[in-house]
């Protein structure tokens, strides 16, 4: 987009900041901040791993219901969502955080404060971004503001870890009336992500006959089949631009010192910031997989007590890019400037975006305000300072997209 493009954003913003109902939800956003924040704490008190998260699901729907939002309903990927109808004139646009959290079942999970901050399993990492997308809600029922767009607020289940985005994903397969989509992770509101790092991850297992070390010495080990196949990956040379990289993540295996594996198995985690890279990663790691259980056989000679290999992927998050200078990103930047923020394009990472941005609809990240750290620790903290930024800085973000009634024209 030209200067004279971003010129007429903020121009948008300028007007906008002028109607006195965008006043009114400002006020009341920074008013609100300490209900927030409790309403925060109380999402996060409730467990939600990945594939479990129906409990703060139930909570999270009830929350929609309070204000006036119609066709509320849980998907049948337990993503839960309601709509606010514009006048039908603008686009339609998805505003959501993540039920789920990286924690097991039976973690303990408790509140405290310490020095100013609250401590927390999860309170920031999505607590703080269902609380946000909350408060935006409550600042659009109790101004009333008339939008030309419709906004979808919603929660998804899947974001973390092997959830692999399911929810999303889901959400995206059974809907093709979402014209872009905005998530929330922690963290502050100036940093965007507009691109996707993708991954594809796999549960590779080596399989033999085994025995014991001594007497059965001369058969394949599934463990030394996959130092091989680890030794053969640790040697990949992959590009430094695009970012593409791969670990393996974990190795289980084997039942005693004096055991010839009988079965091993390991975790393999590749990314990139390119879909291509990533495929020719993946296209290089599968081979090896399948050659080093070749070479163990062929190093003992053994057909009868041959070692297999069973690859099973068990995670796929597609990469995806957008031009920088994309409407729905200026409109971000417009909308930060416009309260003070100095908003910048953040590098490429893993969130609900991947999946929008990879089927070529427009979508951000965008922190839900807040300071935070410990994240996926059991020392996870929220530091509450100036923490209504973020709803502000969404809640214009959205009337910038969207448009308001005989004010703003949508700039999606």
């Amino acid at each position: 987009m030209s200067i004279i493009g971003m010129n007429k954003m903020e121009s948008v913003f300028t007007k906008m900041l002028d109607n006195q109902l965008v006043k009114d939800g400002l006020v009341f956003l920074q008013e609100d901040d300490e209900n927030t924040l409790n309403e925060q704490i109380e999402l996060t008190l409730v467990p939600a791993p990945s594939f479990l998260e129906g409990e703060k699901g139930k909570l999270f729907q009830s929350k929609l219901a309070s204000f006036g939002l119609d066709d509320i309903q849980q998907d049948r990927h337990g993503n839960v969502f309601g709509i606010r109808y514009g006048t039908g004139k603008g686009p339609r646009i998805f505003v959501c955080a993540h039920l789920d959290t990286v924690f097991p079942e039976g973690t303990a999970i408790t509140a405290e404060w310490k020095d100013g901050k609250v401590y927390a399993p999860g309170i920031s990492d999505d607590g703080r971004g269902l609380a946000a997308v909350l408060t935006v809600l409550r600042a659009f029922h109790k101004t009333n503001i008339e939008t030309e767009g419709d906004i979808i607020f919603g929660a998804t289940v899947g974001e973390e870890g092997l959830g692999d985005l399911r929810g999303v994903k889901g959400l995206f397969k059974d809907r093709e009336d979402i014209d872009a989509f905005i998530s929330l992770e922690p963290g502050t509101p100036e940093e965007i992500t507009y691109l996707g790092t993708g991954s594809h991850r796999y549960h590779v297992t080596y399989k033999g006959s085994g025995g014991h070390s001594f007497g059965d010495f001369g058969i394949p080990s599934a463990i030394h089949a996959l130092g091989r196949a680890v030794s053969k990956i640790a040697d990949i040379e992959t590009p430094f631009d695009p970012k593409t990289t791969f670990t393996v993540g974990t190795i289980a295996g084997g039942t005693s010192v004096n055991t010839i594996a009988q079965e091993a198995s390991m975790m393999v985690d590749l990314r990139s910031n390119s879909q291509e890279e990533l495929l020719k990663l993946e296209e290089k790691v599968l081979s090896i997989l399948e050659k080093a259980a070749e070479e163990e056989n062929i190093r003992w000679n053994s057909e009868k007590t041959a070692i297999e290999v069973v690859i099973k992927q068990v995670g796929d998050r597609p990469a995806g890019t957008q031009d920088s200078e994309a409407s729905i990103i200026q409109t971000v930047i417009a909308a930060g400037k416009s309260i003070g923020l100095n908003p910048v394009r953040s590098s490429a990472s893993s969130t609900d975006s991947n999946v929008p941005i990879s089927l070529g609809i427009p979508a951000v990240t965008l922190g839900a305000g807040g300071a935070c750290g410990g994240i996926h620790t059991l020392e996870e903290y929220f530091d509450p300072k100036d923490a209504f930024l973020g709803p502000q800085n969404l809640f214009l973000t959205i009337l910038g997209l969207v448009g308001i009634k005989d004010s703003t024209e949508p700039l999606l």
